[in-house]
């Protein structure tokens, strides 16, 4: 597998009974090809290819400046594609960005509440801003306040909740339209181990009980589980992509992070 290869969406991977069998692959909830992307004379991303199947819980692994911001800031149309496709469900960012927009939701690096608003004031805004009736709005977030244990506090204003009920209430709001893909990037910056375990586990609660497809950046490697999917993102570049297993295998690689160590260290395998 080479620096600039096109990756296969996790479907189609070797060890899939469905790809065994030859029957034909669901198409990845998000494909994403040849993106590439530069900042004046700098390139932050350079030909990046991969795809996030229906309820999976994929990894965007990178150090630091490693192009994930960037990468999110295209699938959320935040910057401007010019080279390569994003496709959400089939539907070309570039061309239909309204049909794929309203298919995800996002939870960004930096903290979006607004600290002097209650919980409940956050989600209504929210859902109003994707044009949800109020009576649904009420429904819902009802729903997600049960689902991350904030239901008493809905009336509470953020400023007076934890780091972690925040991220959660941030994830309630992400989900308050019902999207099919969830993005988040590097969600459990300045949580601690036992608040970014608890984060952790209620999105791959996510997605084993609602087939959320999930893209989660981070940099730390201990955040993707076995099982999971992994996309490996260096200098702008995916060095590999499929389930935490298979990349450790291709790379002669006991754990992931003797994986990323080997990639990172020679830009990627043959």
């Amino acid at each position: 597998m080479g620096d600039g290869d096109d990756m296969d969406c996790f479907e189609t991977a070797p060890s899939d009974p469905q790809a065994r069998s030859g029957a034909a692959a669901a198409p990845p909830v998000l494909a994403v090809e040849g993106l590439s992307h530069s900042f004046g004379a700098r390139a932050a991303l350079d030909g990046v290819s991969f795809g996030v199947p229906a309820g999976r819980f994929t990894v965007l692994l990178g150090l630091n400046g490693a192009g994930k911001t960037t990468l999110f800031s295209l699938i959320t149309r935040l910057y401007n594609t010019r080279r390569g496709s994003i496709r959400v469900f089939g539907f070309d960012m570039h061309r239909h960005p309204a049909q794929a927009l309203a298919r995800i939701g996002v939870v960004f690096q930096q903290p979006t509440l607004d600290p002097d608003l209650t919980v409940i004031q956050n989600l209504r805004y929210h859902g109003g801003l994707h044009g949800l009736a109020p009576a649904d709005i009420k429904v819902r977030a009802g729903e997600e306040l049960a689902r991350i244990g904030l239901s008493e506090r809905p009336d509470e204003r953020v400023r007076t909740l934890s780091g972690g009920q925040r991220r959660r209430v941030e994830i309630a709001r992400a989900l308050l339209h019902r999207p099919s893909l969830l993005l988040l990037d590097e969600p459990t910056v300045g949580l601690d181990i036992e608040l970014r375990r608890q984060v952790l586990d209620h999105v791959h609660d996510l997605c084993r009980e609602r087939g959320l497809a999930v893209l989660w950046a981070t940099h730390l490697i201990d955040e993707a589980r076995d099982g999971d999917g992994v996309v490996v993102l260096h200098r702008g570049r995916v060095l590999a992509a499929g389930l935490v297993e298979e990349v450790c295998a291709a790379a002669g690689a006991a754990t992931l992070g003797d994986a990323f160590a080997r990639l990172t260290a020679k830009g990627g395998w043959e």
